[in-house]
């Protein structure tokens, strides 16, 4: 799906519709001793425990995207999501 790179968004700083330059959103990298990880080590660690077998989960093939706008006045950025599951994403310009 083809989304303009440049949108008018309310920003909540300037209290009015401006000119916002959409980014996609990356994750950053895992933090390797949040309290997740360190359970799946703990459950899957060499020793007498055992085999301990990963459930098998189902992952879905496709994602929410999510931008980040960033004002094009004041520059305060937010999160926009498009509410619909969808493959391809590309920013497009307006031209």
């Amino acid at each position: 799906m083809n989304i303009p790179k440049e949108q008018s968004l309310f920003c909540a700083k300037c209290n009015s519709h401006t000119e916002h330059k959409l980014k996609l959103f990356k994750p950053g990298k895992a933090r390797t001793l949040s309290w997740g990880t360190r359970q799946n080590e703990r459950k899957h660690k060499a020793g007498y425990g055992g085999k301990a077998e990963f459930t098998a989960t189902v992952k879905k093939q496709n994602k929410k995207p999510t931008f980040i706008a960033e004002c094009g006045v004041c520059g305060m950025k937010k999160y926009k999501v498009i509410p619909k599951r969808m493959k391809k994403v590309e920013l497009k310009s307006k031209a």
